[in-house]
């Protein structure tokens, strides 16, 4: 059974990113990043200052997806393009942490947003024809695949950024 989901306040986080647009088919161009990634900030010297994340940035599930593979960083550093720095807001935070196969998150994700609907809070989200515009929208891999290759024992923070409560949204 899933931990119930709580509100959290996050303060804003640096990271590098690579950014794709992607369908839910073919995600893993995504993810393939991460490990080059986490490469040439070891390179660098540069040690993560958190797990690393993906980032939707706007979603269409019927077409395509914006999604950033990050990795939180304690300062600026150079990035070879095409990766970049970039900063996840400060803000509020509907999480919920899920155990099991990134298969399921889909479902995971459908319980976050009905538990906050039904407590009628707010996302930062914009509405285009592109499609839902997130401000941060985030699953952090929590559990690192070298050390536990069961997929289904995997835990994913599902990190939804709330609206400002004066502001639009």
């Amino acid at each position: 059974m899933p931990a119930e989901p709580t509100v959290l306040w996050r303060d804003e986080q640096l990271y590098v990113a690579r950014r794709e647009s992607v369908t839910m088919t073919d995600f893993a161009r995504v993810a393939d990043h991460l490990p080059g990634m986490f490469g040439w900030l070891a390179e660098r010297g540069a040690a993560p200052a958190g797990p690393p994340f993906f980032r939707y940035r706007v979603i269409d599930m019927s077409a395509e997806l914006v999604v950033e593979a990050g990795i939180p960083l304690a300062a600026p550093i150079e990035v070879p393009a095409p990766a970049f720095l970039d900063v996840l807001p400060a803000g509020r935070y509907a999480t919920l942490t899920h155990v099991g196969h990134p298969e399921e998150l889909m479902g995971a994700t459908a319980a976050l947003l009905d538990w906050a609907q039904r407590r009628e809070l707010r996302w930062d989200v914009t509405p285009t024809p592109e499609g839902e515009v997130w401000g941060a929208r985030l699953e952090v891999l929590l559990t690192d695949p070298a050390a536990q290759p069961d997929p289904h024992k995997w835990e994913t923070a599902l990190l939804f950024r709330l609206a400002d409560e004066d502001g639009p949204g």
